[in-house]
């Protein structure tokens, strides 16, 4: 077939090294099996890529490599288990929402750093925006005040 790639072509399509790749390969992170030419090299479709594609994105969004493995291992089963790929996304989407939630507080916290920064340089003010008032001097060991 002319549509067939190498380890790799596919290595370099999708960002993944040749080590990840056999790797995905062991963990059953594959939709398909990993056809072999004759002289025993992995060849893989342009359907793999994809698949690979969608397992980096699943993996940016800290899918783990064991619900990967799962959905990978559905799809290879076929029609039928739609319900339960389903489920396990919307599982994983969950995750996602809430990842974002808490990235979003995150970044309004920085926001709110940033423009108080940019307040206080813009009015040419000195010293640490965020301390009020300036830390009590350490007293010495063995002296008494007052």
């Amino acid at each position: 077939m002319t549509d067939d790639l190498s380890i790799g072509q596919v290595a370099r399509r999708t960002g993944l090294s040749v080590h990840t790749l056999r790797l995905y390969e062991r963990a059953g992170l594959l939709a398909s099996e990993v056809r072999r030419d004759r002289a025993g090299r992995r060849v893989y479709s342009a359907w793999d890529v994809e698949w690979l594609m969608n397992c980096v994105r699943f993996r940016a969004t800290g899918m783990p490599l064991t619900t990967i493995s799962r959905l990978a291992q559905l799809v290879r089963e076929g029609s039928g288990n739609e319900a339960e790929r389903l489920e396990l996304l919307r599982d994983h989407r969950r995750h996602v929402t809430e990842q974002l939630a808490r990235l979003h507080d995150c970044l309004d916290l920085v926001d709110t750093k940033v423009a108080s920064y940019e307040r206080h340089l813009a009015a040419g003010a000195t010293g640490d925006p965020w301390q009020q008032d300036p830390p009590p001097a350490p007293e010495r060991p063995g002296r008494q005040v007052g």
